[in-house]
């Protein structure tokens, strides 16, 4: 992490908290697979894990294009737009 990121973004809160839940909501499904749950269950669960993962990616990068991307055009810096556009990449894949 760059040393210009270490600032907080208006979402932090509720990032952290959308974490938290799809985390728990991850142990339930590790749960499920111990008790032995149907299989059609345990993916149905598992595709709500991944769209609540994808939200929250979602989220952080609005909130990155808000705020860190903003202050990137403003001050010429390539090297963050760079790598937004790796992070962009990545998630989508």
């Amino acid at each position: 992490m760059n040393e210009h990121h270490h600032h907080a973004h208006e979402n932090t809160k509720l990032i952290i908290n959308r974490l938290s839940r799809a985390i728990g909501h991850l142990e339930s499904v590790k749960k499920m697979v111990e008790d032995g749950r149907e299989c059609s269950e345990i993916l149905i669960q598992i595709a709500a894990v991944k769209s609540a993962v994808n939200n929250i990616g979602k989220l952080i990068l609005q909130d990155h294009i808000s705020h860190c991307i903003v202050n990137a055009v403003e001050t010429g810096d390539k090297k963050v737009l760079d790598d937004l556009n790796r992070a962009i990449d990545q998630f989508i894949k």
